[in-house]
């Protein structure tokens, strides 16, 4: 199987439940799904070790779980900690968090998402669904990454936080990072993808241009493995 994000590019990654989708980002995040990852990746056109989530987020690779929730957030604690928990050693020094640091990186996060919060001390348990998404983001966007893997990242927020969602998105490979999209909503990966790849039973089936693909062409191709 070989898959390639360019940078500026969004790629999506379609597919019927249980097709493999979550194993492959996270196999790519350093997460080994029963034996231990195989293959090859290149970023920037030099081969990397993501053997290991810590160094996946060491070689530039973010990853926002399907599940904010369980996966994506510390719900008991507040934006500021959450924003900054995946990369502590930026604000620390000798393992000592810079607590000014800290308020200044989630505050520019949480202006530059547009997160609806009155302060960056409250709880991301209080948050709405669109806002919690935000949090996520922030939180890997403070990691300064170079791949973003969205596994399903408008699934339970309204229609006005999705937009939200996909303009940053937009904005951020249009600075040049390479985002793969993994979506169940076919409108959602034909509007926003750059090229798209169609994935059944654990296999990469077809690659689509976003321009011209269909949701017949797709479901034609994950039905026809």
């Amino acid at each position: 199987m070989n898959i390639n994000v360019r940078a500026g590019e969004v790629v999506g990654l379609a597919g019927l439940v249980g097709a493999g989708r979550t194993e492959l980002a996270m196999s790519v995040f350093g997460q080994a799904y029963g034996d231990a990852i195989t293959g090859k990746t290149f970023i920037g056109g030099t081969e990397v070790d993501i053997s290991t989530i810590p160094k996946a987020i060491e070689q530039g690779v973010a990853y926002v779980p399907e599940d904010r929730k369980e996966l994506g957030l510390v719900m008991i604690q507040n934006i500021k900690e959450n924003t900054t928990i995946a990369k502590l050693k930026k604000i620390s020094n000798m393992s000592v968090i810079n607590e000014h640091e800290e308020n200044v990186a989630a505050e520019h996060f949480r202006k530059r998402l547009n997160t609806k919060t009155p302060t960056i001390l409250q709880k991301v348990g209080n948050l709405s669904g669109g806002n919690q998404q935000k949090v996520v983001l922030s939180k890997w966007l403070f990691t300064d990454p170079r791949v973003l893997l969205l596994d399903e990242p408008t699934r339970g927020i309204d229609v006005g936080a999705k937009h939200e969602i996909y303009t940053i998105i937009n904005s951020l490979a249009a600075q040049g990072m390479a985002c793969l999209l993994i979506s169940s909503e076919m409108p959602e990966i034909i509007g926003m993808c750059d090229r798209i790849y169609v994935m059944s039973e654990g296999k990469i089936t077809a690659e689509l241009s976003g321009q011209t693909a269909t949701q017949e062409e797709i479901m034609r191709n994950i039905l026809n493995n």
